[in-house]
């Protein structure tokens, strides 16, 4: 069984699930590295639209794998290039959903925060427990918590190692919303089901208008969002939907 392995559930909709059970689905170099490539490849397969991302129903991902990191040296670290492993899934176009079951801790806290979307079971866990054992996250765990919750629930589950329960998570704004355990990945698949179903090109410029606008000036923010919401005038879709609401049926979103 690969350790991460990929699925087709819905029209659209591509899911990927973490297969280290024995580990709580631990991020060794194997894991991030297939993720990477399934995500590339994902990005590239027009059929595609959604992405889910889950793991089993104890753990999502409990961190990294601490057999690879215990007695790695600095350099060890920098000919790793495990940055570029986590840049295929932060640069990837399509929306991703994340469904959290059980540990979300570490390597696995910061895989979620990569997501656009994070469906959480009520028995759910996130937390950045690196202090624990000397280190800190190094996979955006510090300005990504930083930039989801502001500065003083992010200190606080970063200098104390201290997870949050599901609930906590969403009320901070690290959750989009928690629902029964047993229903987090029906949730997911739907969720992404339904974006898949949209159309894909304003799917797209949403997705990147937000993620490079985060940290702009409001007013560059806007003037990049304004010329993408005119660039959508010249798709197909656009077209189409508009024609479809007024007519009263269904749109067929082409991605073009």
């Amino acid at each position: 069984m690969a350790e991460v392995e990929i699925e087709r559930p819905r029209s659209g909709v591509a899911l990927l699930r973490l297969n280290r059970p024995e580990a709580r689905n631990a991020l060794n170099t194997a894991v991030r590295t297939l993720l990477a490539e399934h995500m590339r490849a994902l990005a590239a397969d027009e059929t595609v639209r959604a992405i889910v991302v889950t793991g089993d129903d104890k753990a999502f991902a409990a961190g990294a794998d601490l057999r690879e990191m215990a007695e790695a040296m600095p350099v060890d670290l920098l000919l790793r290039q495990t940055h570029v492993v986590w840049a295929a899934i932060a640069d990837c176009p399509k929306p991703i959903v994340a469904a959290v079951n059980g540990y979300a801790l570490g390597g696995g806290c910061e895989l979620a925060m990569h997501a656009d979307i994070i469906v959480a079971g009520e028995g759910a866990r996130f937390g950045q427990p690196e202090i624990r054992v000397g280190i800190m996250p190094g996979a955006g765990g510090t300005q990504r918590l930083l930039r989801a919750v502001g500065k003083f629930k992010a200190m606080k589950m970063l200098l104390t190692g201290e997870p949050v329960k599901a609930r906590e998570a969403e009320a901070m704004g690290l959750v989009s919303e928690v629902v029964p355990d047993t229903q987090v990945l029906e949730r997911a698949l739907a969720l992404a089901e339904t974006i898949a179903a949209m159309p894909p090109l304003a799917v797209r410029q949403i997705k990147e208008v937000m993620r490079l606008g985060a940290d702009a000036p409001l007013d560059a923010a806007l003037a990049l969002e304004r010329k993408a919401f005119q660039l959508l005038f010249a798709s197909r879709d656009q077209k189409e939907g508009m024609a479809a609401f007024l007519d009263k049926r269904k749109p067929a979103y082409e991605g073009r």
